[in-house]
């Protein structure tokens, strides 16, 4: 089984990362003291990491969110909204990450005046400064933005708009979030609609607090591409006591459509979307070849990077190089980027990296099997 180690080793994907969930606890406080924010439940790096995580053990999404009002408010300039990118690509990158796709709402960052496309642009601009920084030190990443609309207000095709207007700068898509039962993906139709006739592409949070409606809005009423989450699609599968399988028509179609699922194991655990790592339906939904991708959601508040999401699957399900390659192509065959770019990834960084990794470690001997030595 691969270790943590060799995990950060090879070029992973990351389709489902909120930009605001990521920062570090240090550049946290050092932008409070800067923007004057002085409502952190926290004064030091151990406190306030400790605070902003603690929503993430009471297995509510709502309750989960909570941590956020804090890290909103400490990117409401553009200098500090250009430093949080700048370090979210250089932290994915030190990772492993060599292509990313990171979320955020632009309109939850303009309390101090800025206006949407003010904090696009400094987002953007941020990103490849880190890019160019781990480029430096020579790991190489690529950086899109997901720009995300808030499905309990009513901004989303304003803010569809908004991405379209910035598609070529480096926006490679949009997405609603927020609290979702009682705020289905139909509300926001008319941008759903205007994102199709500009042929541009588009993820739904849906089937992370609530079920299969509204998976079903998302996919037939909406037309998304990926689902964020997705994990409720489990209730449409039914296994009999002697193990076989039967797919409902929305899995089925799910499946057969090879919808991409945008699944983060731990945060889906935190926020009560599935019971356990062990009982993630992850394990049934790669068996049953669901187009399934591993992601980090909430680096910060989670505590979890996108190494360390693969190394629990692999403790909990004895997942090897093949299963982390086969969800990493996963990934990178769902990426919002253009086909040319995708295939150069998966041929040229993606199957020689985990080439390479299988290669040390077949070459690898435990000290158990080399027995008694003779000295020189």
């Amino acid at each position: 089984m691969p270790t943590l180690a060799e995990i950060r080793t090879v070029p992973k994907v990351l389709l489902h990362d909120h930009l605001d969930g990521g920062l570090r606890p240090q550049t946290v406080l050092e932008l409070a003291r800067e923007t004057g924010y002085a409502d952190l439940p926290g004064d030091n790096v151990e406190d306030l990491t400790r605070r902003l995580t603690e929503g993430a053990h009471r297995g509510h999404l709502e309750i989960y969110l909570d941590a956020f009002q804090h890290t909103v408010a400490v990117m409401q300039t553009p200098g500090a909204l250009r430093r949080v990118a700048a370090e979210c690509a250089e932290d994915l990158a030190a990772d492993g990450v060599v292509y990313a796709e990171v979320r955020f709402a632009p309109e939850l960052h303009t309390e101090r005046g800025l206006s949407l496309d003010e904090v696009v642009t400094a987002v953007l601009d941020g990103f490849r400064a880190g890019a160019a920084t781990a480029a430096g030190n020579g790991r190489h990443i690529t950086v899109y933005a997901l720009l995300t609309a808030m499905r309990t207000a009513a901004r989303s095709l304003e803010i569809a708009e908004l991405a379209v207007r910035h598609r070529d700068q480096g926006v490679a898509g949009f997405d609603i979030a927020g609290a979702e039962a009682g705020w289905p993906p139909s509300r926001h139709l008319d941008a759903f609609q205007f994102l199709k006739r500009e042929d541009f592409h588009f993820t739904i949070h849906a089937g992370e607090a609530f079920g299969l409606p509204s998976i079903w809005e998302a996919v037939q009423y909406c037309g998304t591409e990926r689902l964020g989450h997705g994990v409720r699609i489990v209730d449409d599968i039914q296994i009999s006591a002697q193990g076989s399988v039967r797919l409902g028509r929305l899995a089925a179609y799910i499946r057969d459509r090879r919808i991409p699922l945008e699944m983060c194991p731990t945060s889906n655990v935190q926020t009560g979307a599935a019971p356990s790592i062990a009982q993630h339906p992850i394990r049934l939904l790669r068996q049953l070849q669901f187009r399934v991708t591993v992601n980090t959601d909430n680096r910060l508040m989670s505590q979890v990077t996108l190494s360390s999401e693969f190394h629990r699957l692999a403790e909990e399900f004895g997942y090897g190089w093949s299963d982390i390659e086969w969800l990493t192509v996963n990934a990178m065959k769902s990426a919002f980027a253009g086909f040319d770019e995708r295939l150069r990834l998966i041929n040229t960084v993606i199957k020689p990296g985990f080439a390479t990794a299988r290669a040390m470690s077949d070459a690898v001997v435990p000290l158990s099997m080399l027995g008694s030595q003779p000295t020189a």
